[in-house]
Parts: structure tokens; C-alpha cells; sequence
């Protein structure tokens, strides 16, 4: 009787659910957004300087200001929305955002439950230690214990090299632990890891790994959207935006494709 009970109200929820999903207003150009006058997007407060809240609680970084960037081509107001980042493509697939603006890595398990944007920016994952360590290359972590965030590619790129791998919510605590002598080693961006050594943190970079190309992530179900997102990113590319942007973070411009020919 209780597992009849049990399934029943797991039907009501899913159902529940779906219905929140479906209530969205649909523009006329069939585009769909949780609000017409709105681009509510997400992004996880966790992962300085992309994303980060303030003392007053407000939301700010690079994501934040790309994410407000292209609310502003859309002709619409930006609504930042602050979701974990292990919780972030669910938020996006379930409607509790329009879409991300996090820093996700355009990869072929990602892209199987959400859509991608053209990229926003272009970055790679980078052996971070502590200085002194003999590990320089990934052939050095067998058998190193390597942390990296939750939910992260990082994550799952160091369980190719290591069997032991510890995972926190955010790149910075992280590289936080590594810096105050815990583990190993972490493997995060190589923005976020070159950004903590100049707010003092004890880590050194070594290997870079790969290239990778993060971009907006969005639900499936709205390609119209997508298309004036990919619009906007190009626009925002062209007039110098996206570049003047990343400079006031990084004092460089991080949002050009390295494999483009100059």
C-alpha cells in the first residue's frame, strides 16, 4: 500500500514538473523565455572571476557581465540567477533558468541533454600544485590524489590519471585547499588558476592539458532562442564587447578562438 502511495505521488510530481517546464511565455518569433521582458540566465556565484557574489549578495564577474551583455542584445531585462554549478544544466533542461551563462565546456555528454551556443570564450585545463612539487605533466598524477569541482569536465578528466580524485563545489576552495598543503594537485581553468596566484594563493601552474571552448547553454526545446543568442554573441564579438569585457577581468582577451588565423 505504501509503495502504491510512494508512486503515486512521484506520478503527481513528475507531472507537476513538466507542467512548470511548459509555462513559459513564446515570443513571436517562437523563441520561449520564462518571462517575455526577461533573460533569466544562471550562473553558480562559485568560480572567481567568472562568477561571484559580493557582500551585498549581488552576482557579479565575467559570466555576469556577458550574461547582462547579451540580455541586452535580446532587448531584454538580465535576470542573474544563482544555481550551484552540479545543479546548473538540470536548472537549464527543467526551466528554472532560460539558459546558462557558466563557463560549461562544450562536450558530447553536455550536448546530449542541452544545446550550446556558439563559444563565448576559449580556456583549457591546467595542472595546478603547490611550488617545489615534482608533478609537472599528467603522466606525474598516477597515483596522486588530484582535486577538482564537482561536476566539472575537470573532474572527469583527472579520473583519466588518477584513481584518486577529490571534488569540492567550486574550483577556488579547491585550489584553496591545495594552497593551505591539502592533496596533490588540482586540475581547474587555467583563468582560474593563474587569477588565485595573483590573489595570493600558494599554487604554481604546470601542464596545460587541452584547449576547450566554453558557451550558453539552453534547453533543447527552444532552438529560436538559441539562434538570437548565437546572433548576439556575434555582435558582441564584432563591436569589441566580449574582448572589453574579458580585458577588465583578465587583462587579456580570452574570447578569441586560438585556432583562428590572424
Amino acid at each position: 500500500m505504501k509503495a502504491g502511495i510512494k508512486l503515486i505521488l512521484s506520478i503527481i510530481f513528475l507531472v507537476s514538473l513538466l507542467s512548470a517546464c511548459a509555462q513559459k511565455d513564446e515570443l513571436s518569433d517562437g523563441s520561449k523565455l520564462i518571462n517575455k521582458k526577461e533573460f533569466v540566465f544562471a550562473a553558480s556565484g562559485e568560480f572567481k572571476p567568472f562568477s561571484y557574489v559580493k557582500n551585498d549578495m549581488t552576482m557579479v564577474g565575467f559570466d555576469v557581465e556577458v550574461g547582462k551583455a547579451i540580455a541586452k542584445e535580446l532587448g531584454l531585462k538580465p535576470v542573474p540567477k544563482r544555481i550551484k554549478f552540479k545543479g546548473i544544466v538540470e536548472g537549464v533542461k527543467t526551466g528554472r533558468a532560460d539558459a546558462a551563462v557558466a563557463s560549461h565546456t562544450i562536450n558530447a555528454m553536455r550536448a546530449k541533454q542541452v544545446s550550446f551556443s556558439t563559444p563565448y570564450y576559449y580556456s583549457g585545463p591546467q595542472i595546478f600544485t603547490r611550488p617545489g612539487s615534482s608533478i609537472k605533466t599528467v603522466d606525474d598524477l598516477k597515483g596522486k590524489e588530484v582535486a577538482a569541482a564537482k561536476g566539472s569536465t575537470y573532474a572527469d578528466i583527472a579520473k583519466k590519471y588518477t584513481g584518486i580524485v577529490k571534488v569540492y563545489d567550486s574550483d577556488i576552495t579547491a585550489l584553496q585547499a591545495l594552497s593551505s598543503g591539502r592533496h596533490d594537485a588540482v586540475i581547474t581553468d587555467f583563468v582560474t588558476g593563474r587569477s588565485s596566484i595573483q590573489e595570493g594563493f600558494k599554487v604554481k601552474g604546470q601542464q596545460l592539458i587541452e584547449r576547450s571552448a566554453q558557451a550558453v547553454v539552453l534547453p533543447k526545446d527552444n532552438p529560436k532562442l538559441l539562434k538570437r543568442v548565437n546572433e548576439a554573441i556575434e555582435k558582441l564579438k564584432k563591436d569589441g564587447t566580449l574582448a572589453k569585457i574579458s580585458k577588465k577581468y583578465f587583462g587579456e582577451d580570452i574570447t578569441k578562438d586560438p585556432n583562428e588565423k590572424k
